[in-house]
């Protein structure tokens, strides 16, 4: 029976919610479109926490399910009432369905496609190879090459793709070690710790960002360049902390190893063009809003060179992680919802938030959503608190000093990423320990310390930010 509850409790639920009353609820002038969300937003908790489906097609059910439930063009049996006062006012279908292209998507999609070329064309391994060339063959210096290294590819290739190219490069150095050296530990643990911190360096880094960015609007807009500001220095010192944590806790026993990585950058036609483009697309997203464009414009650029030239090709695009983009659209999706329809507001509203110290508020979030980071996806994490943290700071008067909306969204968005204290945390994570180097010990022991770390290193970051005026009053 036991293994059918995951099936079942997720449908029942939301059945359940659905059918009482709305004055059962703790939540004064709570419409019927509101109740429906409230089933929705169960439905995708559980989906994303039991799985008993792919995570990305939780996604694609809380699209339709908002059509069908939700929106103006619904089951006409779903919109019978609505001129009643506490029915609620219907969301338009098509800005439903615009969250499959959403511009958090087109961005994402720009990533996807640069990786993909310089994935193709060799940039990635050629670029490892002279990067890490300066840092010897003492092992603790060596793994802080391949930390730099992994940490600068996860800002703007998938932690997956880049946790399992450099996994691959060590393999063969791994097995130098002796069977009960701590260095074949450090080794690998140092990899998917990089790429988990890396990604949080750029909005295109990992999809918490990215998700982040949609709530990051009008007054509280973050450029590229903007994020990169605060968000390498995060990237460099929390590096720099695991870098000592991992030496410290597994020092390697052997005194010199050498990586050997063969390869040449290719000069071909194409290959110079990927270059050429990957340059111009991140110095034009470092350049911000220098050149009139945003992030969102400049992702579609080597999306229209690379088809074009047909670096990119079919064959290519199938290679594409949709899942991923399935992902953050149904939690943008959710967002809507939750946002148009005013739960979210009204769930805030319902609690005296402001009756608590902010920076209890912003504590409390902050490890709320570490917490479940380390038990379900980051991007399922992102996709259901960041409407409600959005919500949460608009409406917290005393957050205002602080930065508000900004700050609770920011310290959100990197506990989002920081969850990495179990195999299941994170594909890196699960790539890392599949070596069979790695213990769910020594892998939970690493990411606690630095997952309270790095929330830690979050206020500090935004107490800085405050004082120095770039969110908040000056």
């Amino acid at each position: 029976m036991r293994q059918y509850l995951k099936y079942i409790i997720p449908i029942l639920i939301p059945l359940i919610v659905l059918s009482l009353p709305t004055h059962f609820f703790p939540f004064d002038g709570l419409t019927i479109i509101q109740q429906r969300v409230i089933a929705i937003f169960l439905l995708a908790a559980l989906c994303w926490v039991m799985e008993p489906i792919p995570i990305y097609a939780t996604s694609v059910v809380i699209i339709v399910l908002e059509l069908l439930l939700l929106s103006d063009k619904s089951f006409i049996l779903f919109r019978l009432g609505s001129d009643q006062s506490n029915f609620g006012e219907l969301l338009k279908y098509n800005e439903i369905m615009a969250t499959f292209a959403s511009p958090i998507i087109m961005l994402f999609l720009g990533g996807f496609f640069l990786a993909m070329a310089a994935t193709k064309y060799r940039l990635d391994i050629n670029l490892a190879r002279v990067l890490l060339k300066p840092f010897g063959s003492e092992p603790r210096f060596v793994m802080l090459g391949l930390m730099l290294i992994t940490g600068i590819f996860s800002m703007f290739m998938s932690n997956t793709a880049t946790t399992a190219m450099m996994l691959s490069i060590l393999t063969p150095v791994i097995a130098l070690f002796g069977p009960k050296d701590p260095g074949k530990i450090a080794f690998a643990l140092c990899i998917p710790v990089a790429a988990n911190i890396g990604g949080i360096g750029t909005p295109i880094g990992t999809p918490p960002n990215a998700i982040a960015l949609k709530y990051l609007v009008d007054d509280n807009l973050i450029t590229f360049g903007e994020w990169m500001m605060f968000g390498v220095p995060f990237v460099v010192v929390m590096m720099t902390a695991s870098w000592f944590l991992i030496n410290h806790l597994f020092p390697a026993k052997q005194e010199k190893i050498e990586l050997k990585i063969k390869g040449k950058f290719l000069k071909t036609p194409k290959a110079i063009t990927v270059y050429i483009t990957f340059i111009m697309t991140i110095g034009l997203w470092l350049m911000g809003s220098r050149h009139g464009m945003n992030s969102y414009t400049v992702a579609l650029i080597p999306v229209a060179i690379f088809s074009l030239t047909g670096i990119i090709n079919k064959e290519d695009l199938k290679k594409i992680s949709w899942d991923v983009l399935w992902l953050v659209s149904g939690g943008i999706a959710l967002g809507l919802a939750l946002d148009k329809t005013g739960l979210a507001r009204l769930m805030v509203h319902s609690i005296p938030f402001d009756a608590f110290s902010p920076y209890v508020v912003l504590l409390g979030a902050a490890m709320l959503c570490l917490i479940m980071a380390n038990f379900m996806s980051h991007t399922a994490t992102a996709n259901l608190l960041m409407p409600i943290m959005a919500a949460l700071g608009t409406s917290m008067t005393s957050l205002t000093p602080l930065g508000g909306e900004i700050t609770l969204i920011l310290v959100v968005t990197f506990a989002a990423s920081l969850g990495m204290s179990l195999p299941i945390s994170t594909p890196p994570n699960a790539l890392a320990h599949a070596t069979g180097h790695v213990q769910t010990n020594q892998m939970a022991k690493i990411g606690i310390i630095l997952g309270v770390l790095g929330v830690s290193l979050s206020f500090v970051m935004v107490w800085i930010l405050n004082i120095t005026g770039f969110i908040g009053q000056p």
